[in-house]
């Protein structure tokens, strides 16, 4: 590699970040509009991911309130993370891939999700069937896939949304 291939990969990975750090600072302006306007309490944290903006909302006073924003099974959350993304690309003009998380939940489910990818990535192993999942969001299959791969085997997303499932296969 060149001088000047190294320094214009450096560049754009600088670019990148800055790019991210501004995905972040947007929405976490979006995010405390938001918070004030349902008189809420939550303290933005902004960070850069594997390649995106991650911006969470977490309290100090129990997170029962904040609860309400992530709603059953995420799917307040969900919807949030969707208008923070579109107040991004408003102000951006570029589609954002950024991640929300309320209260600690895409951590929490984030763990579990590894743990299941990990259990059914075990049970192809020891069966040689493929072992087939229920049908999860885009972000809980991109969980399980990394799990299953970190496992040592292959998965497929098969399916149709809001059904589209995880299937591990065996080796």
């Amino acid at each position: 590699m060149t001088e000047g291939t190294t320094t214009s990969a450096a560049a754009e990975a600088g670019d990148t970040m800055t790019r991210l750090e501004q995905e972040g600072e947007i929405a976490a302006d979006y995010l405390e509009g938001l918070l004030d306007i349902a008189d809420l309490d939550g303290d933005i944290d902004m960070d850069v991911e594997a390649d995106r903006a991650a911006v969470s909302i977490i309290s100090d006073a129990g997170s029962r309130d904040l609860q309400k924003l992530v709603g059953r099974d995420g799917e307040v959350l969900e919807a949030l993370q969707e208008l923070t993304r579109l107040a991004v690309h408003r102000e951006t003009g570029d589609r954002s891939r950024l991640m929300l998380d309320i209260a600690g939940y895409r951590a929490k489910k984030r763990e579990e999700l590894s743990e299941l990818g990990a259990n059914a990535a075990a049970d192809a192993k020891s069966s040689g069937v493929p072992v087939k999942l229920k049908p999860m969001t885009p972000f809980e299959r991109k969980v399980v896939h990394d799990a299953v791969k970190a496992a040592g085997l292959r998965s497929e997303s098969e399916g149709e949304e809001p059904q589209r499932f995880v299937v591990v296969l065996p080796a």
